[in-house]
């Protein structure tokens, strides 16, 4: 038997047939070690993802604060510039319940998610219906209901989202809700005039 312990492969032998050694098959201890580790953060990305959306679908400010870090930058489209810390984040979550008050937050089927190093990328869906002032900016209740995909980035550490980065289609949102025109519509292409006039104004 021989044992190199330093890179943890280990290779057995034991006696044959006919006296001499017959080779049993390699076991490289690092593999497996590196699988199991994987198979461990998966499955605590994992249980981070239901938690995340459990405090989301529930509007739970208290719930969210346990998967952020206390300096948590959290940049979304949404945002005019990122929430910095606990407090904002929770604000923004309040401000987008009061906004859609069905806010739902879902994952495709199957779900997709990946991780490398501290950094995990998640897909997603969300959807709701606007029943309230969308602050900031400011826009009036519309009424209507949106359904939009995206991809959360985060980067982990200690076990919770130190930085968060969301990535959606924010021109899509607003054109569901009527806040942007349809392409190709009236609406549209007046203010398509509207802009140019503008800025032949600000050439002057």
């Amino acid at each position: 038997m021989t044992r190199r312990v330093w890179n943890l492969t280990v290779r057995h032998e034991a006696i044959g047939p006919a006296g001499g050694l017959a080779s049993l098959p390699r076991v490289d201890y690092r593999r497996v070690m590196a699988v199991s580790a994987s198979h461990d953060a998966t499955s605590q990305l994992r249980n981070l993802v239901e938690r995340y959306v459990a405090a989301w679908n529930s509007c739970d400010t208290d719930a969210m604060a346990q998967l952020i870090t206390d300096d948590v930058v959290w940049a979304d489209p949404a945002l005019p510039e990122p929430a910095r810390g606990i407090a904002e984040v929770q604000e923004f979550m309040r401000a987008s319940v009061r906004a859609f008050p069905d806010l739902h937050f879902g994952e495709p089927d199957p779900p997709a998610l990946a991780v490398s190093g501290n950094v995990a990328l998640w897909r997603w869906h969300m959807e709701g219906t606007n029943r309230g002032a969308i602050d900031p900016p400011g826009f009036a209740p519309t009424g209507r209901a949106m359904r939009v995909e995206g991809v959360d980035q985060w980067t982990l550490r200690d076990g919770r989202i130190a930085l968060y980065h969301a990535f959606y289609d924010m021109n899509d949102l607003a054109r569901q809700l009527g806040i942007v025109p349809l392409p190709g519509s009236r609406a549209e292409r007046g203010m398509v005039a509207l802009q140019r006039l503008q800025t032949r104004l600000l050439r002057r």
